[in-house]
């Protein structure tokens, strides 16, 4: 498992922005505060995504036009998804994410994605998210 600090998470998003070829669900998985959004931002950003992205934390989906590093032509569009105020699946699919995975013109991010892991397709990449225990103090 590779190991990345907070530092490091553009490089991190760059290099799998150029993996990624449209279809993909990358489920994020980790404690408040660790890094789930900050790395959604920055995919967001190779992805060439223009607009601020935050948290969609109040209204559980946000989604973006996006163009995957050296695709020209149409867009394809990130879903970000943010489950930690649902309760469950049937929150999930009322917001009718399930229709769009898989499919190749759209990346799919799912924060909080444990909640839902036993829904989600075999092909899901997970990555997991942990907090430093070191912390400075100015």
């Amino acid at each position: 498992m590779e190991k990345i600090s907070l530092n490091e998470i553009d490089d991190f998003a760059k290099k799998l922005a150029k993996e990624l070829k449209g279809g993909e669900i990358l489920a994020l998985v980790g404690d408040l505060g660790s890094g789930k959004t900050t790395f959604t931002k920055a995919l967001g950003k190779a992805l060439n995504i223009k607009a601020n992205i935050i948290s969609p934390t109040f209204i559980l989906m946000n989604v973006f036009p996006a163009k995957l590093p050296g695709q020209k032509g149409k867009p394809i569009y990130l879903y970000h998804l943010d489950l930690y105020r649902t309760k469950n699946f049937r929150e999930v699919k009322a917001l009718g994410i399930t229709e769009v995975w898989g499919e190749k013109d759209t990346v799919t991010v799912i924060e909080w994605a444990d909640k839902i892991k036993k829904y989600l397709p075999k092909e899901a990449r997970f990555i997991y998210f942990k907090t430093s225990k070191e912390r400075s103090v100015p």
